[in-house]
């Protein structure tokens, strides 16, 4: 059977599990399984990118909303500043401290933090600059999307991954540890799809007469 999409793949859970006493839950262990992949898969397709531009004259233009999916930053940079700067990741005390150490003057922002769901700069922006932002974002849940990269790419990770959720429920059902060790095989196989990647990249070597 094809699994393409968040209903085919509960008809397929629901099919292995063999519990219709279960079915309702179904969408709650695919839910779970979600939550495990975003902190045990490391891939390329969970890097993203977000461009936005500062606004000097909302009320506290230092804070940017991020992106709904972002996990965590893996860079930052202003795109429209010669040579595109990186900025420094710096703690909420330390740019707290640098703000008072230069009178919370505003200029070209140096360092950010993270808080919740925004981006704080530093120094205060003085004019309206385009962030280029690189992060780690979560993968798309299917309870909002009817299929997602990770459903069409590895449907075995959603599948075993749901069914390891629906352990609690299971008893003492064999099937539970030939569930775990097909998901986590499926895991560190895309994972390791992610490694080989970055392992094929190669330094970068400036062309002759290049500056």
């Amino acid at each position: 059977m094809t699994i393409a999409t968040y209903s085919q793949l509960q008809t397929s859970i629901e099919d292995f599990l063999e519990r219709a006493d279960l079915t309702a839950r179904v969408p709650d262990f695919i839910t779970m399984a979600e939550a495990k992949f975003n902190r045990v898969l490391f891939v390329p397709q969970m890097e993203g990118r977000s461009v936005t531009s500062i606004d000097t004259t909302s009320t506290d233009p230092e804070f940017i909303s991020l992106p709904v999916d972002f996990q965590s930053m893996e860079r930052l940079r202003l795109s429209s500043v010669t040579g595109k700067p990186v900025l420094e990741y710096r703690s909420g005390k330390q740019v707290d401290e640098y703000r008072t150490m230069i009178d919370n003057v505003t200029g070209q922002p140096r360092f950010f933090t993270v808080m919740g769901t925004e981006l704080e700069l530093c120094p205060t922006p003085v004019s309206n600059y385009v962030l280029e932002m690189f992060y780690r974002k979560t993968v798309p849940p299917l309870a909002s999307n009817s299929t997602n990269w990770l459903l069409l790419l590895a449907p075995d990770v959603y599948m075993y991954g749901s069914l390891v959720e629906a352990a609690p429920f299971m008893g003492e059902d064999p099937r539970i540890a030939l569930w775990q060790g097909a998901f986590d095989k499926a895991i560190a196989e895309l994972n390791g799809l992610g490694i080989a990647s970055e392992g094929d990249a190669k330094p970068i070597r400036a062309a002759a007469g290049a500056r």
